[in-house]
């Protein structure tokens, strides 16, 4: 399928580095207008700058995620600047490895409310819009801990299962009004500060560029619920089939 994007909005989260940067690029490149949301106030507005530099339409918003309120706003203000964006995309997330024993609820609550909590607040407000428009695409971010378990992840890997099942449901709710819910994984390693903190040595001996697996995203950002919903999609294989042949 190709879709004209040009002028469509997106709203994306944990846009300042890694996937995200990589994400925010690319649909600036299709000539996409983004709201790109982060804590990291510094190098979101870095991002800002470049992109303005290259022509392109955005809106930095500096937010915790972690916070109901802080995000409920956020959105809002993204809402207000560009309307019901085409796509939202939900790659926002935080792993700090503690067992149970080291773990404290603060700590749980901060990872699980910006992998989720944030999921459904960003959702539930683009939702309106999407469903009077009858298309819209929502993209989570998940990874291998959205359908097993792993040690020291006691906040990362119940949050991450709360979101497969938080598009779940929303697939099966969009699908009268045309609006695809999806979450998708890396399908590779990739090169990201978090992963930086995170993966083994040979994980990192393999680690890919996060761009390349843009193509998926940009896809993305023009399906709808007829193209493909409810499903848990590979980012690389994806991304390979996007890439033009020959």
């Amino acid at each position: 399928m190709s879709v004209d994007l040009r002028g469509k909005v997106a709203f994306v989260t944990g846009a300042a580095q890694g996937l995200g940067y990589a994400i925010v690029h690319a649909y600036a490149q299709a000539g996409m207008r983004i709201a790109m949301l982060d804590v990291q106030a510094n190098a979101l507005a870095r991002l800002a700058d470049e992109l303005h530099e290259a022509g392109a339409d955005c809106l930095p918003l500096v937010v915790d995620l972690s916070d109901a309120a802080a995000t409920q706003a956020a959105v809002e203000r993204a809402l207000a600047h560009y309307g019901t964006p085409r796509v939202l995309v939900h790659n926002a997330a935080l792993l700090v490895e503690r067992s149970l024993l080291e773990i404290e609820l603060g700590d749980w609550q901060k990872e699980v409310n910006i992998i989720l909590q944030a999921a459904f607040i960003l959702s539930k407000a683009v939702w309106r819009g999407m469903t009077d428009a009858r298309a819209g695409s929502i993209v989570y971010l998940s990874s291998g801990s959205g359908i097993k378990g792993f040690v020291k992840e006691v906040a990362y890997c119940p949050a991450k299962h709360g979101q497969e099942g938080l598009m779940k449901v929303l697939a099966l709710e969009g699908a009268p009004y045309n609006i695809a819910v999806n979450t998708i994984t890396p399908g590779a390693p990739i090169n990201t500060p978090m992963s930086a903190s995170n993966y083994n040595d040979e994980l990192k001996q393999r680690w890919i560029d996060p761009a390349l697996l843009a193509p998926a995203f940009v896809h993305l950002a023009g399906v709808t619920a007829a193209d493909v919903t409810g499903q848990r999609l590979d980012a690389w294989a994806l991304s390979q089939e996007m890439r033009p042949q020959g």
